[in-house]
C-alpha cells in the first residue's frame, strides 16, 4: 500500500476506534482533524486560486482523509492552463481517474478533464474517458461532435434526433451536431416541428418561435398561434372566438382556457358561453371546459363554481375535481354537496386524513356531534394538523405520539469512522455541501438498510438536520420528535422572540418548514436563510422597522435571518389582527394574496385554510402549525390545545 496509505489506513482505524467510546457531540473533537484541517484549507484554497504546489506537502497534509481532493483541484487548475495536446497534466488526470474510479472525488475531474479535451479539439482521448453518467446536455452534445469530427457516424443520426428533441433550449455546444443533420439532410421539417411542439408543451413561447421561423409559413402558423396563447392567453383567446380562421392546436385552446380560467375568472366568464359554442359542440368536451372553469372559480372561492360543477360529468370528476368541490361547498355553506362531493371519491381518496377529518366535520354539522366523535378520535393518532383540529373540536388537548428510531451506538460510531462519512463531514465542515453530499450518498449506497437507518442519527449528530429528515421520510420515520425536531440556534432565537411576540416554538416551526435548519438555504425565488427572506424584504424591514443589525446584512448568518424573519412574521401578525393563519399564509405567499383571500364575512379558520389556492401555502400554513404545537410539547412535556386553530377568520 506504501507509507502514504498506511498512514491514511491507520487514521482511519484511530477514529473508529476512538469514536466507538465518544458521545455523538465530540465526534469531530476525537477525530482530531481541526489543525489538520486548517492546512488543508490553506493549500485547497491555492489550488482553487491556480497555485500548482505539492512537491513539498507535509505529512499531516498527505494524511488528511481529502488529500485526494487536493491532488484533483490541483490537476484541475493544470488543465485550465493547457493548450494543445496531451500534457503531463492530462496523463496524471488519467492516472488519478484510474485510482479513484467510481469514488466520488473522480466526478469534478473527469467532467473537468473532458471539458479541458473538448475545448483542445483532443476527441480521440475526449471518446475513451466520456462516460454518459457523468453527463450533461453541453457534454453529451460534444460527445456527438467528437464522434462527427472524428468519422464515427454509424447511428449517429437517431441519437442526435433525440437530442434535437428536447423541451428546453439547449446549450451552443449542441449547435454543430445539429447543423450535421441539416447539412445531411436529415433534421427535416417534421423533426423541426416535433421540436416546436414541445417547446411549446413546457411554456417555452419565444424559444418556440425562433425554431418555428425554419417551417413553411403554413405548416408555422398554428404554431405561432399557439405561442401566442402562452403569451397572452385571453387576449389570444377571444381573437380566436372573434375570428376562428385558420389552425389551431387544441391543446393550445385547452392550455390558454386553463391560464385564463386560474388567472382572470371573470374574464373567463364572459368568454365561457362563446367558447363553448364554437369550440364544444358535443357534451364531453363542453364538460372539459365547464371543469376547467369550475376549478379556477372555486380557486378564486366564487360561488359560481358549484353551477359549473354541475355542468361536469359525472365521468369527469376525479378525486382532485371533488375535492375542489368539496372545497368550494364548504367555503359556501352547502354543507349537503360538501358531504356528496366526499361521499363520491375513491377508497383511498376518502381514507386520507383531510377527508376524514372533513366527513367527521361534516357529520357534525348536520347530524350533531355525537355522531362524530368516533370519526374525530380516529384521527388522533394520526398526528398532523387534522389531529390537531380534531382534537379541538373533541376539546381534547393533544399529545403526539412518539415512535422513536432506537439508537445503536456501536453503529452510528462505526458509520462516523467509515472513510466516505469521515471524507463528508470534512468536506461540510470546509463549505463544499455538494461534494460533502455525494461522499455522503456514496457511503450510504454501501450500507445495509439497518446501517442506512442508523445513519439518520449520525446526521442528526452533525446538525445536518436536512439530511436526517429526508432519509427519515425514506424509511417512513416521522414521529421521532425529539430526533428529528431539533432546536438549535437557541440564543438567536431567543434574542428574536424577545424583540417581537412571537412564541420560540412558532419561530422553530417557520425554520423547520422553510429550510430544514439549512442557513446556507437559497430558493430559487432568492429567498435565502434559516427563514427565507428575500433581500428586497430584509431591506425594507431595517428601513420600517429600525432593526439593530451589527455588521451588515448577511442573510445567511442565522442571528440576521432569524431576527429580521420573526420581525416580518410579527409584522404581518399585527396587519392581519392577530390572525396566525392569515400571517403564516403571507408569509409563504406574500402579503397582498393572503389579503385577496380573505372571506367577505367571518368564517371558520378551518374552512379557510382548505380553501387556500395555492397547494404550498395550504400545506405551509397546515404543516407550520403542527410543527409549534410540536416543539411547544418538547418544550412542556404537556398535550396541548389545539382550540385557537379554530379561531374565526374575517374579512377586513
Amino acid at each position: 500500500m506504501g507509507r502514504r496509505g498506511t498512514r491514511f489506513r491507520l487514521l482511519l482505524l484511530f477514529i473508529a476506534t476512538q469514536v466507538s467510546n465518544a458521545q455523538p457531540t465530540d465526534i469531530a473533537t476525537v477525530a482530531s482533524l481541526a489543525a489538520q484541517r486548517n492546512e488543508f484549507r490553506v493549500a485547497f484554497e491555492r489550488a482553487r486560486a491556480g497555485e500548482i504546489v505539492g512537491a513539498d506537502d507535509s505529512a499531516t497534509l498527505q494524511i488528511h482523509p481529502l488529500y485526494a481532493y487536493l491532488q484533483s483541484e490541483r490537476i484541475a487548475a493544470r488543465l485550465a492552463g493547457v493548450r494543445g495536446a496531451t500534457t503531463a497534466a492530462d496523463l496524471d488526470a488519467d492516472r488519478f481517474l484510474g485510482s479513484h474510479a467510481g469514488e466520488p472525488v473522480a466526478w469534478p475531474l473527469r467532467y473537468t478533464w473532458l471539458t479541458s479535451l473538448a475545448r483542445r479539439g483532443q476527441w480521440e482521448a475526449f471518446l475513451d474517458e466520456y462516460r454518459e453518467d457523468y453527463a450533461d446536455a453541453t457534454l453529451r452534445c460534444q460527445y456527438l461532435s467528437a464522434r462527427i469530427t472524428l468519422e464515427r457516424l454509424e447511428g449517429i443520426a437517431p441519437v442526435i434526433i433525440e437530442q434535437w428533441l428536447t423541451p428546453q433550449q439547449l446549450p451552443a455546444a449542441c449547435e454543430p451536431a445539429f447543423q450535421w443533420l441539416r447539412d445531411e439532410n436529415a433534421l427535416t421539417d417534421e423533426h423541426v416541428e416535433r421540436r416546436v411542439r414541445l417547446l411549446l408543451e413546457n411554456g417555452q413561447a419565444a424559444f418556440a418561435r425562433i425554431i418555428a421561423r425554419r417551417l413553411p409559413e403554413a405548416r408555422a402558423a398554428p404554431l405561432i398561434r399557439w405561442a401566442d396563447l402562452i403569451d397572452r392567453p385571453a387576449a389570444a383567446l377571444a381573437d380566436y372566438l372573434q375570428n376562428p380562421a385558420g389552425d389551431v392546436e387544441p391543446g393550445a385552446l385547452r392550455y390558454a382556457w386553463a391560464r385564463v380560467a386560474r388567472d382572470s375568472p371573470d374574464a373567463a366568464l364572459n368568454l365561457y358561453t362563446r367558447l363553448v359554442a364554437a369550440l364544444a359542440p358535443n357534451e364531453t368536451e363542453a364538460s372539459a371546459y365547464a371543469l376547467t372553469l369550475a376549478l379556477g372559480l372555486a380557486w378564486d372561492r366564487r360561488r359560481e363554481a358549484l353551477d359549473f360543477f354541475d355542468y361536469v360529468a359525472p365521468a369527469d370528476m376525479d378525486d382532485y375535481a371533488l375535492g375542489w368541490r368539496a372545497r368550494a361547498a364548504l367555503w359556501a355553506g352547502d354543507f349537503a354537496l360538501a358531504e356528496a362531493s366526499i361521499a363520491a371519491m375513491s377508497t383511498a381518496q376518502r381514507a386520507e386524513a383531510i377527508w376524514r377529518y372533513w366527513a367527521a366535520r361534516l357529520t357534525e354539522l348536520r347530524h350533531g356531534r355525537s355522531r362524530a366523535t368516533q370519526m374525530y378520535e380516529s384521527l388522533l393518532k394520526d398526528d398532523n394538523y387534522y389531529s390537531g383540529l380534531s382534537a379541538a373540536r373533541l376539546r381534547r388537548r393533544l399529545r403526539p405520539n412518539i415512535e422513536a428510531l432506537p439508537r445503536n451506538s456501536v453503529t452510528v460510531a462505526t458509520l462516523a469512522g467509515q472513510a466516505a462519512f469521515v471524507r463528508a463531514r470534512e468536506l461540510g465542515e470546509l463549505g463544499l455541501p455538494v461534494a460533502a453530499l455525494r461522499e455522503w450518498r456514496y457511503g450510504f449506497s454501501q450500507l445495509d438498510q439497518d446501517a442506512q437507518r442508523q445513519s439518520i442519527h449520525l446526521a442528526t449528530d452533525w446538525q445536518w438536520y436536512d439530511l436526517a429528515v429526508a432519509t427519515a421520510t425514506r424509511f417512513g420515520v416521522f414521529n421521532d420528535y425529539p430526533l428529528l425536531y431539533p432546536r438549535p440556534f437557541g440564543m438567536d432565537v431567543l434574542e428574536a422572540v424577545k424583540a417581537t411576540d412571537l412564541p420560540p416554538d412558532l419561530v422553530y416551526g417557520v425554520i423547520r418548514q422553510e429550510s430544514l435548519y439549512r442557513a446556507d438555504a437559497v430558493s430559487s425565488a432568492g429567498a435565502r436563510g434559516l427563514m427565507q427572506l428575500k433581500p428586497a424584504t430584509a431591506t425594507q424591514l431595517l428601513g420600517r422597522l429600525q432593526v439593530p443589525i451589527q455588521g451588515g446584512m448577511d442573510l445567511l448568518d442565522p442571528a440576521i435571518n432569524i431576527r429580521l424573519g420573526a420581525a416580518e412574521l410579527d409584522r404581518l401578525m399585527e396587519r392581519f389582527d392577530g390572525k396566525l393563519p392569515v400571517a403564516l399564509a403571507a408569509y409563504n405567499a406574500g402579503a397582498s394574496a393572503a389579503e385577496r383571500w380573505l372571506p367577505g364575512a367571518s368564517m371558520d379558520a378551518d374552512v379557510w385554510i382548505e380553501n387556500i389556492p395555492f397547494n404550498e401555502t395550504r400545506s405551509y400554513v397546515q404543516r407550520v402549525l403542527w410543527n409549534s404545537l410540536v416543539f411547544r410539547w418538547l418544550d412542556t412535556q404537556r398535550a396541548q390545545d389545539t382550540r385557537a386553530w379554530l379561531d374565526d377568520i374575517s374579512g377586513y
